[in-house]
């Protein structure tokens, strides 16, 4: 029997309305809320250099307002790095980050960006902050984060939400078989990036992976249905293609 899937749940976008229009509505730490109270297993916030979302006030908010882990998406900065050390979340996510770009199109270069990357890795885990690395599915961006030490990586699955027909099968394919090699490994692999209702079922099928992280389709989704039913339709589908 497959091990249960986590559902980690982004609310950056949360904060992307509230940031639009100032003040303080509507508030993250209320979406915090009603994911611990749905069954979420987590919370995912990405503090960005630019603020365009989640604010470094939301972070303490969040972490007294819920039990749930908090998963910190953050650049590999030493700004970065020490609002970690200060807040101290469940786990710290090392994304790529240009200001540019409207979401985090890629994985993170580990295998290019050992000598910047190791420093962050080695303080965050010695102050005991679980280390994921945001990388593409392949070989040596694992074998990257095994020289690097990351307990964890989280596996881009952007090319396979955009691909269609035998290219997604592909993806779906090359996503799998590096989760079984982190594993293998002994790195916890998690996955996510553009997972929809849609597309959710064959990613959440992959044995090895232990979390999915997502958060714009389903804020998305929660204008038209509430959040509650939005993270509970997505748990749903999660569980029924682990079964």
């Amino acid at each position: 029997m497959s091990r249960p899937l986590r559902l980690g749940v982004n609310i950056d976008h949360v904060a992307t309305i509230r940031n639009a229009r100032g003040g303080d509505h509507p508030d993250p730490v209320r979406a915090a809320e009603i994911v611990a109270a749905c069954g979420g297993d987590g919370i995912t916030a990405h503090l960005r250099e630019d603020r365009r979302h989640i604010r470094d006030e939301d972070l303490a908010r969040i972490q007294a307002a819920t039990s749930l882990p908090l998963n910190l998406e953050m650049a590999a900065t030493e700004e970065m790095l020490a609002i970690a050390l200060r807040h101290m979340p469940h786990a710290a996510c090392i994304v790529p980050e240009r200001r540019e770009e409207r979401t985090t199109e890629g994985g993170l270069d580990a295998a290019g960006q050992h000598n910047r990357l190791y420093p962050l890795v080695q303080r965050l885990g010695e102050a005991g902050i679980r280390v994921s690395l945001f990388i593409a599915p392949e070989e040596r961006q694992i074998e990257a984060a095994l020289r690097l030490g990351a307990p964890v990586v989280e596996l881009h699955t952007g090319e396979y939400a955009h691909a269609a027909g035998d290219a997604a099968e592909a993806e779906r394919a090359r996503i799998a078989a590096m989760a079984a090699l982190a594993a293998r490994e002994g790195i916890e692999p998690h996955a996510g990036h553009g997972l929809t209702y849609d597309n959710v079922g064959p990613i959440a099928a992959i044995a090895e992976l232990a979390e999915l992280n997502i958060g714009h389709y389903l804020i998305g989704e929660a204008i038209f249905c509430g959040l509650e039913a939005s993270v509970l339709r997505m748990r749903q589908l999660m569980d029924e293609a682990r079964a």
